[in-house]
């Protein structure tokens, strides 16, 4: 069985590392990442080994994602969105036609997946959405706007999640696959963020778009389920990328310690070691649970709560160390890089406040005994 971690590891000290600040500076990941990505056969990983994917364990994905997120959380952003919300709900909810079309390619990386719920006006509250769907004889009409949207410009296939009635709730709402260069499907613009630069992430409108009936995902009506499925899923991943951030955060945290002699200094590493130790032991039990086909939703939102906090406290650290201690510009662009990389973990699939309130409701529910 292939070591992904190590060959994740070794994709990062060769290719993604040294390219970090130039990936930031310039709010572009080089082709020549993706491309060796692809090599490696990191787009596959959530793809069945039918369709020419590795069908990787949670806790391989986790592995790949926390190594390639110690370099870059641009790229390894990206990645994890074609993973965890786009390739894994075609494999599980595709029909046989609409797997073989497009898990193939993607599992080549030749076809970048992206996820599109988030709409202005509709974040966390997901059963209100205002994109709707209206069916027109064998095709389907599509008209709404989304934003926030990862991967948008540069995806060929995209999760629509649309609503027929938005009286329905979440009963209402259905998922489409639409192809990018779909007639009425355009990206209006890439949006400016604090963080994740080199990570696109862009506003789509859905202006009389029309695809084919066949394109729905999943049964009519069950839009909700599949976004919420895939979320819980991505959770995992997202925690894992939190945690290579962490890592890295650690690491510059620690380079500036050594620059000190301040006993005080020293407790600042120490809890931040513990921390991110505890972080990493979330990750592993919500992809073990998932591996071993348990409940995880409460085991993934607990660490993608505690290792995007963990993530975001270190790299405030490192930031305020380096900026005290460190002349080199260059120490200075990659501190500064990983702290604003980190506040928008607290914010990505699923805010800090929704991940408590997913906890409160889930731990407060009666438990079977």
């Amino acid at each position: 069985m292939p070591d992904w971690r190590e060959r994740a590891h070794r994709v990062v000290q060769d290719f993604i590392a040294p390219l970090a600040t130039s990936i930031d500076r310039t709010h572009t990941v080089p082709r020549s990442i993706g491309k060796r990505l692809a090599e490696e056969g990191f787009f596959g990983l959530a793809i069945p080994t039918e369709y020419g994917g590795a069908a990787a364990s949670a806790q391989d994905i986790a592995g790949v994602l926390e190594e390639i997120a110690f370099g870059s959380l641009s790229v390894a952003t990206d990645l994890a969105v074609h993973l965890s919300v786009a390739s894994a709900p075609i494999a599980r909810w595709g029909t046989s036609e609409q797997k073989e079309r497009w898990l193939p390619a993607m599992a080549r990386g030749e076809c970048l997946g992206a996820f599109a719920l988030t709409e202005p006006g509709v974040g966390s509250d997901a059963q209100h959405l205002t994109t709707r769907y209206a069916r027109e004889g064998d095709q389907v009409r599509l008209d709404g706007s989304k934003i926030f949207i990862t991967n948008g410009g540069a995806a060929r296939i995209v999760l629509v999640f649309a609503t027929r009635d938005p009286d329905l709730e979440a009963k209402g709402i259905s998922c489409f696959l639409v192809e990018h260069g779909t007639p009425g499907f355009s990206v209006t613009k890439r949006l400016e963020k604090l963080g994740l630069l080199g990570s696109e992430t862009t506003e789509l409108l859905f202006d009389g778009c029309r695809v084919e009936g066949s394109s729905m995902l999943g049964p009519e009506g069950r839009g909700f389920e599949i976004a919420m499925t895939a979320l819980e899923g991505g959770r995992v991943g997202i925690s894992a990328t939190s945690l290579g951030v962490a890592r890295a955060a650690l690491a510059l945290l620690s380079a500036r310690v050594r620059m000190g002699s301040e006993d005080w200094r020293k407790s600042v590493l120490a809890r931040a070691h513990v921390s991110v130790e505890a972080a990493s032991a979330l990750v592993d039990r919500a992809a073990k649970l998932k591996d071993a086909g348990k409940d995880y939703g409460l085991a993934a939102s607990a660490a993608k709560l505690f290792c995007s906090q963990v993530a975001f406290d270190v790299a405030r650290r490192a930031y305020d160390f380096t900026v005290e201690l460190s002349t080199d510009p260059d120490e200075r662009a990659a501190a500064e890089c990983v702290f604003r990389d980190a506040r928008v973990l607290t914010i990505v699939e699923g805010t800090t406040e929704i991940q408590e309130l997913i906890l409160g409701r889930k731990l407060s529910a009666p438990r079977a005994r």
